[in-house]
């Protein structure tokens, strides 16, 4: 198994995707990236502590590789928007691949680079590329949020539509109990 871990937007839109690919063993929400140690929800929101909303996805790269991994990544959130996704300002929701070795790195950055050539968006792509230097878990409640808690109204208005998107998208990639 290999891990990757992802910043792009709120965890509780995002962990719904990944959690549905083929070869992901396990998604867990998370914060990375800050400088106070084992934050809390509260801390991370006030946009004091450095930390991005990531999630720490554990994969099996027979399964599923990590540039498919970077496909969903780049192709299911704005990745040029700055400290934003949507309705979810902060720079805990920026665009943000924390690499956990130098292969990740090159990767993310080959995938960057091609996507910024391609001119697959009208704005420039402000995804930053950092090493992993901490992961701390969110708090329990944010675990498996949409899965828990599909018809709240924030998961039924913001994340649905997205999870619906994905699924049409990446419709070859799902688990079976997904597709």
């Amino acid at each position: 198994m290999e891990i990757a871990t992802f910043g792009n937007g709120c965890f509780w839109c995002t962990e719904a995707v990944f959690q549905q690919l083929k070869g992901v063993e396990k998604v867990e929400s998370g914060y990375a990236g800050g400088h106070v140690e084992n934050p809390t929800y509260e801390q991370v929101c006030s946009a004091t502590t450095g930390h991005a909303e990531v999630l720490q996805i554990t994969y099996d790269p027979e399964q599923i590789t990590y540039d498919e991994l970077l496909q969903v990544f780049w192709e299911t959130h704005d990745p040029t928007t700055l400290n934003r996704q949507g309705n979810d300002v902060g720079p805990q929701y920026r665009s943000v691949v924390f690499y956990h070795n130098e292969e990740q790195k090159q990767l993310a950055e080959k995938y960057k680079l091609a996507l910024d050539e391609s001119g697959a968006f009208d704005d420039p792509i402000v995804t930053t590329i950092e090493p992993l230097t901490n992961y701390y878990p969110a708090e329990k409640y944010h675990q498996d949020y949409f899965l828990r808690n599909g018809s709240q109204p924030y998961c039924a208005f913001v994340v649905r539509p997205k999870v619906d998107k994905f699924r049409k998208v990446f419709k070859d990639k799902l688990k079976p109990e997904y597709s």
